[in-house]
């Protein structure tokens, strides 16, 4: 006989105050559009205080703390000191703005606290089925293809190269690993390849070493003679090459490999054929741009991001894969207490397989909604507008470069990114390095502009990656005056 009294009280985590919470949650709404609607008014980046950090220092909570609250530590302590990457003027890196309506998405998203990794007979899987649907039409992958929504470029890379790996390397390497190799396997990229790729491929057990870097030509492209040798002289050597990587927009300089040629090099030699256009695959939406992915859908498998170039809140990616029992020979596992299957009902019933039979996750977020509700918001067509624009801004700030003495274009403008540096007679490569390095900081540090800096030709550069939905020609103009303005200080205290 159980005794009642010997259970505990019944508690719950939802608020005692409910119309408390519900005028909260406006309240936050109305503070983070007022936010977003004077994004310019604000500045590009602020340093985050010694006093703000000093705050995440203290021990763990014991006991609660009222919601407003906490609210209010976060408008003095959090709000203020973001990335930056929602302001029209922060071109660092490769990173989207978001939107009001993606950020309501996550909201929602969050509400229903869904699991989309396993379990079938619920919303959220079909919203990410038709998502994919989608990718895969506004890309050209057929509809045969297979696809899975991912954290970013990095999983899906490593999911991509995952099936590559274990579709060609000739053995079954799920059963007997990579121990049992009679070869060892080779793949192949570009000098310019993302670092993803690596940790990819040492996550896969495949080594670094393994991965061949293969020199570009003077558009930053994959050498295809020296690709094409390096295969070779890798047979002959006893190893097995299984895939070529090709880039649909590089980080450092935006360059896009010869995806064509790529395609039937791998298709003469049986090789898998990976993409990574972690933000370059969105050119095949611009009428400009389009042919310069010509060749991308041919790809065994394709990574990219919707948080970059297609401006969707943090965090979501995708992978295609051509043929679907690749991607899911390479992570398809039901153990008995997940077992599930089509008819009888339930969650566990309906269409197979899970999301998680092409994943290395069974724990997933209801990511896709925020692109479902985006990508109806604002439809293909606008998207493909604002691409075209960036493209076009990053074409007139290359000429505002080249119209600029002070200034001088480091590579060719390619998709959305310009490479350059500040320049000034009289002082030598070392100083103008210096120079431009700390130009970056005090455009950051002063909340003008946020570029990045990289290293071209052994030169540090400064580098506009323009994937911002907000950014207008007379923030191109500031920025470029800015840079010259800055440049022109730093110069003469030398």
């Amino acid at each position: 006989m159980v005794n009642d009294n010997a259970l505990p009280s019944d508690l719950t985590l939802d608020p005692d105050d409910w119309e408390s919470m519900r005028a909260l949650g406006h309240r936050m709404i109305d503070d983070a559009f007022d936010s977003m609607a004077a994004i310019h008014e604000s500045p590009a980046w602020r340093r985050m205080p010694d006093e703000a950090k000093a705050h995440f220092t203290g021990p763990v909570p014991l006991d609660p703390q009222s919601p407003d609250e906490i609210y209010e530590e976060f408008k003095e302590y959090v709000l203020p000191y973001p990335v930056g990457n929602t302001h029209p003027r922060f071109w660092g890196w490769v990173i989207g703005a978001g939107t009001p309506l993606g950020a309501l998405a996550e909201f929602l998203a969050g509400a229903m606290n869904t699991n989309t990794g396993g379990l079938d007979n619920h919303s959220a899987n079909h919203v990410e089925r038709q998502v994919i649907d989608w990718i895969r039409q506004m890309l050209a992958f057929p509809t045969t293809a297979s696809g899975v929504l991912t954290s970013g470029c990095s999983a899906a890379n490593l999911i991509g190269l995952a099936v590559a790996r274990n579709a060609r390397a000739g053995f079954d390497i799920r059963r007997a690993g990579l121990q049992a190799a009679p070869h060892r396997l080779t793949l192949y990229a570009s000098q310019e390849v993302h670092s993803s790729v690596q940790k990819a491929v040492e996550l896969l057990g495949l080594g670094s070493e393994a991965l061949r870097l293969i020199p570009v030509n003077a558009r930053f492209e994959i050498d295809l003679r020296a690709l094409q040798a390096a295969i070779a002289h890798d047979r002959a050597d006893g190893y097995r090459p299984f895939c070529v990587i090709g880039a649909a927009g590089t980080t450092n300089t935006g360059s896009i490999d010869d995806l064509t040629s790529l395609a039937d090099i791998c298709q003469a030699d049986d090789l898998w054929l990976h993409v990574d256009g972690a933000f370059g695959a969105w050119a095949a939406l611009a009428p400009g741009a389009a042919h310069r992915v010509e060749g991308m859908a041919r790809a065994d498998s394709l990574a990219l991001d919707l948080h970059k170039w297609m401006y969707m809140p943090y965090e979501i990616g995708c992978v295609l894969i051509q043929r679907e029992q690749d991607h899911r020979n390479a992570f398809s596992l039901t153990p008995d207490y997940l077992s599930h299957g089509a008819g009888g009902g339930g969650l566990a019933g309906g269409d197979l397989p899970w999301f998680s039979d092409y994943s290395f996750q069974l724990s997933r977020g209801f990511r896709a909604l925020k692109a479902w509700m985006s990508l109806k918001e604002h439809g293909v067509a606008r998207y493909a507008q604002l691409i075209q624009q960036n493209i076009a801004q990053a074409d007139y700030l290359g000429r505002l470069v080249e119209r600029a003495p002070e200034l001088e274009l480091m590579a060719p403008v390619s998709l959305c990114i310009v490479c350059f540096r500040y320049v000034q007679s009289g002082l030598g490569d070392a100083q103008l390095d210096a120079v431009n390095k700390r130009i970056e900081v005090e455009l950051q540090e002063r909340g003008i502009a946020v570029p990045s800096t990289s290293t071209i030709h052994g030169r540090c550069i400064l580098r506009a990656a323009i994937t911002n939905h907000r950014t207008r020609r007379s923030d191109l103009e500031a920025f470029v005056s800015e840079v010259v303005r800055i440049g022109d200080e730093l110069a003469a205290s030398l």
